[in-house]
């Protein structure tokens, strides 16, 4: 699984001119979801973004998460995120999880970042064309791949 992970101040969705999702201050994630993405890759992800450090404390410092701050949570599902660009100039998404098994992984990863942080997870439209509204807030941005847990 791969996230692009963004603090922001806050975010919405859009599907057919209608906002369907929409969060204040706290965290919109892209999550890509790979073929061979299994439970464990859910779990571990889901608790890494819920205990990510990205807020700032009474001192300016980056040091409190989402959950400390009772941010809000957006989750859209977005294959583009696993791109191979080694050939040509056209994207290939071979390693991007088939639609069943891509929509299964998207739905537990928000389940369980809703038992990790005692929130609800928005979420956009899974298969839509989407449109989303952000304000970055910092800017931060924060890639996590579950396969280079770094």
């Amino acid at each position: 699984m791969r996230a692009v992970i963004q603090r922001v101040v806050r975010a919405s969705v859009e599907v057919d001119r209608k906002i369907v999702s929409q969060i204040g201050h706290g965290l919109l994630v892209f999550l890509g979801v790979e073929s061979t993405d299994v439970c464990e890759d859910v779990i571990w992800l889901a608790g890494k973004i819920a205990r990510l450090r990205i807020f700032e404390d009474e001192n300016g410092a980056m040091n409190r998460s989402v959950q400390e701050i009772a941010g809000g949570l957006l989750v859209v599902s977005q294959f583009t995120l696993l791109a191979s660009t080694r050939k040509g100039n056209r994207p290939s998404f071979v390693s991007a999880a088939a639609p069943e098994l891509a929509l299964q992984r998207y739905e537990e990863f928000c389940q369980q970042l809703e038992i990790e942080t005692s929130q609800p997870v928005r979420r956009g439209i899974f298969g839509e064309h989407m449109k989303i509204d952000l304000l970055n807030d910092g800017p931060v941005t924060i890639c996590i791949d579950t396969k280079r847990k770094e």
